[in-house]
């Protein structure tokens, strides 16, 4: 994968999940379904026995939505101001950052039965993990 390619990968994959954190905040907008349905599919099996409605649950929706959106801006920041002149240290922001949320996401989706979420979380880690390390592989065989 060419550098170009790379980073036109890493700013969709950050738009992305601040599109997933704008889905998650508009629950409070009368979108719990989607939360709901979400919420069935990571606890499977799909038997419709998850709510999305509770003050709690709503501003963990919240919050959680909110930080998807920073994270995705943060991305997208480090993409276009760091990754696009200097690959290697933008890299590795970006590597780190989304370890560091696949980790804890992952092991808290575990603890708290939804283990289907870990599978959903490895598609979205490898929308970052895939442009950067596939660049570097690209780079190293034409070095």
């Amino acid at each position: 994968m060419t550098h170009d390619t790379a980073t036109s990968s890493l700013k969709f994959a950050s738009l992305f999940s601040a599109f997933i954190g704008l889905l998650m905040f508009a629950s409070l907008l009368g979108g719990q379904p989607l939360m709901v349905l979400f919420l069935d599919l990571i606890h499977l099996p799909l038997d419709g026995t998850q709510t999305f409605s509770s003050d709690s649950e709503l501003v963990l929706g919240a919050i959680s939505g909110g930080l998807l959106v920073g994270f995705g801006v943060m991305v997208h920041q480090v993409t276009v101001h760091v990754y696009a002149d200097n690959p290697e240290l933008g890299g590795r922001m970006v590597l780190r950052a989304i370890f560091a949320w696949f980790i804890v996401d992952s092991t808290g989706s575990v603890l708290a039965g939804a283990w289907f979420n870990v599978v959903l979380n490895g598609a979205f880690l490898a929308l970052f993990v895939v442009p950067v390390l596939a660049a570097r592989a690209t780079k190293s065989a034409t070095a």
